[in-house]
């Protein structure tokens, strides 16, 4: 299916020369030095668990990792996703040792303005390859980093041929997005993850054993795992478990590395302070600190110090890592010196830019459901998009993404030529799982489920528009028109949660997300061009589950990229406006055939996205919806769901409740979304 690359050197497995082990043992306690006292003068954040998991980061990224000490952003690099951010200091500490980041910048952790901050937050130049959220997705990140980087391999060969490694705590693996992440890797054999769990049995208020008393090695290696199980503080044991890692060929690995709380912490009596809960959230204090970093061999009057060894031994990795990757990029040059076209692509991939698409190639049917243009729309975009993704969790036929399933096929153990993510039923996992393709980089990503089922995204959806993740989320079954299968599948307050993520600004000052629900066929075709022109942010995309009556053959759909527009057969100098986004629009087309009889001048309006609306120029914003006029907003969802569009001298048909399990057109009926009940309310309003 793919050409094959004609340059395809052998697997090897690249480390430095094993160091003196006093020189790595020195190094992971000026680490935990180093976070300590990041902690004690922030007088806030986590010194234990950075001071405990100091020894395997030391091995890993000294002797192991492989990446671009001057280019964060080199696509043939190794990639490191930290799950506990709580552990910061641990991260920050090694990567000042690399270069990264300055002693003057660890000396501000947590501060304003500063780039050390208390969870890492996505920075590649700097080594931080994502923001760490709630406990549980930064590994199921490295899940998807894994499967794109398999993806890319598939199409390119060797070139893309790294590891992927993840650290996961307790917390982490307690939280239940771990099952699907290890259910994910395990079954597809991603023996590029490594994955290190920091096992220290210690918790922020209590040890493990009161909350957990299950067997994970047992559970991983039923998923399908090798796990191997270690003194996580001894660096012979990290050494030789990462070599039988990066050896295995079938399956991701799981290092779990037992490890201490605290390692070195004393009290303010100089007895042990190791293993306690104290020290997983709170600076270790006064005495208590003072003792530490005398007993780890520093000065707590100038604990900001690298010991020279320290600094000779990263100053020697560097330098190893610069001919590494000189070589590397030797490969990669003489590959696409025989490979053309395929570097190009690959380059493209990369890039970050939109793809290219011939939009005249989508040819929607009228009136049908606009899951069901999405699925038209799908169907063009596997066929032209070469490095997009799509995923679903159990609905690929009934959300419709199987209209770009039917053009490729579902990744499999050992084959990942198609394009295609079947997650089971596992809606954070999957919406992860697709972000981590995006955060490798070369993968346009896109996951479909019930809107409903949004609910269960919710902390994926905002991780994704803090991160400025422009992945693409596929909602269908919009609204109360589920019908038969009752309130718990009917959405009713998930749009007016999302459209206000359109209000909430990035830290590039941008809308932090695009919300797009499209009122028929063809606006949804432009819906999904905005979406996939859209490399800022997430795009939400809310289709219909039943037939939609399309807009007048006139309509100028181009319009709807500004966000709402007036819809094609509007009256000049209208009485009144009628606004509304996805289905109900038709509903208002048809109510304004009933007012004209009356002699009511009426303006439609389509809103498929309010914040890109309100991106518009004041003057744009008055001439669609002009604040003089009286304005009429219909939405199957909450109220203020259309609120911040029709504004004052406005009424709003919504939803007050859930919803009711019966067909739809009897819902329609019974809670008032009909021209009729429309027609009446405007004609109230107009009195």
């Amino acid at each position: 299916m793919f050409s094959t690359p004609l340059f395809v050197p052998l697997p090897k497995i690249i480390t430095s020369d094993m160091n003196d082990k006093k020189v790595m043992n020195l190094a992971a306690d000026n680490i935990r030095i180093l976070a300590a006292s990041m902690v004690e003068k922030a007088k806030s954040g986590h010194p234990g668990g950075a001071m405990g998991g100091a020894d395997f980061i030391n091995v890993l990224f000294s002797e192991f990792l492989i990446d671009d000490p001057d280019d964060g952003t080199w696509m043939s690099r190794d990639r490191f996703y930290l799950d506990p951010g709580h552990m910061s200091p641990m991260l920050y500490a090694q990567l000042m040792l690399k270069g990264r980041f300055t002693m003057d910048e660890l000396k501000e952790f947590r501060q304003w303005g500063s780039p050390t901050h208390g969870h890492p937050e996505r920075n590649l130049q700097r080594g931080i390859e994502n923001t760490s959220g709630p406990l549980g997705q930064g590994h199921t990140y490295a899940v998807g980093a894994a499967i794109a980087a398999k993806f890319l391999q598939a199409r390119f060969g060797e070139v893309m041929n790294h590891t992927i490694y993840a650290y996961i705590s307790d917390g982490g693996v307690q939280e239940e997005i771990s099952q699907g992440a290890g259910r994910v890797a395990g079954t597809l054999g991603l023996n590029n993850l490594i994955m290190f769990y920091d096992a220290n049995d210690v918790q922020l208020s209590t040890e493990t054993e009161d909350v957990t008393t299950e067997d994970t090695a047992k559970k991983y290696e039923a998923w399908g795992w090798k796990v191997i199980t270690i003194d996580g503080n001894d660096v012979d044991a990290i050494r030789q478990a990462l070599k039988e890692a990066k050896a295995e060929d079938k399956r991701p690995t799981l290092i779990i590395g037992h490890t201490i709380m605290g390692k070195g912490a004393r009290r303010a009596d100089n007895t042990s302070y190791e293993a306690c809960c104290a020290t997983h959230g709170a600076p270790l204090g006064g005495d208590a600190y003072n003792n530490t970093i005398k007993n780890l061999g520093g000065d707590p009057a100038n604990p900001f110090v690298v010991a020279p060894e320290v600094a000779e031994l990263y100053a020697k990795r560097n330098a190893e890592l610069r001919q590494i990757v000189a070589d590397k990029r030797a490969e990669h040059a003489a590959w696409a010196n025989e490979n053309p076209e395929l570097a190009k692509k690959l380059d493209f991939y990369f890039s970050g830019q939109a793809p290219k698409i011939d939009w005249m190639k989508v040819q929607q049917k009228k009136d049908v459901a606009t899951r069901n243009a999405s699925a038209t729309v799908l169907g063009i975009l596997a066929e032209q998009v070469g490095n997009m993704v799509v995923s679903s969790a159990d609905l690929s036929n009934s959300d419709k993404t199987d209209g770009f399933l039917k053009k490729t096929h579902a990744f499999k153990k050992g084959d990942f030529s198609g394009a295609f993510f079947q997650a089971g039923v596992s809606e954070l996992t999957m919406a992860c799982v697709m972000m981590g393709m995006w955060m490798h980089g070369g993968v346009i990503p896109a996951c479909a489920t019930f809107f409903v089922f949004s609910d269960y995204m919710k902390p994926a959806i905002r991780m994704a528009a803090l991160m400025q993740i422009p992945i693409k989320f596929i909602w269908t079954h919009d609204a109360f028109r589920v019908g038969e299968d009752g309130p718990t599948h009917q959405p009713v307050e998930q749009e007016a949660q999302l459209r206000l993520m359109e209000r909430l600004k990035n830290h590039s000052g941008k809308n932090s997300m695009l919300v797009l629900r499209p009122a028929d066929a063809d606006e949804t075709t432009v819906a999904w061009r905005m979406a996939m022109e859209n490399t800022d942010s997430p795009t939400g995309l809310i289709f219909s589950r039943q037939n939609v009556e399309s807009l007048p053959a006139n309509n100028d759909y181009e319009e709807a990229i500004k966000g709402a527009y007036i819809v094609a057969g509007s009256d000049k100098n209208p009485d009144v406006v009628l606004v509304a986004s996805g289905s109900e629009v038709s509903t208002l087309m048809a109510a304004a055939k009933l007012l004209r009889i009356d002699g009511v001048k009426v303006r439609v309006v389509s809103a498929p996205s309010e914040g890109r609306f309100h991106d518009q120029t004041v003057a744009y914003q008055e001439s669609i919806i002009p604040a003089r006029l009286k304005k009429f907003g219909l939405t199957a969802g909450l109220p203020v769901t259309i609120a911040g569009l029709v504004g004052n001298n406005a009424k709003i048909w919504g939803m007050e409740s859930f919803g009711f399990s019966a067909p739809y057109k009897v819902l329609d009926e019974k809670l008032g979304f009909t021209a009729d009940n429309v027609y009446r309310q405007v004609k109230e309003m107009m009195l």
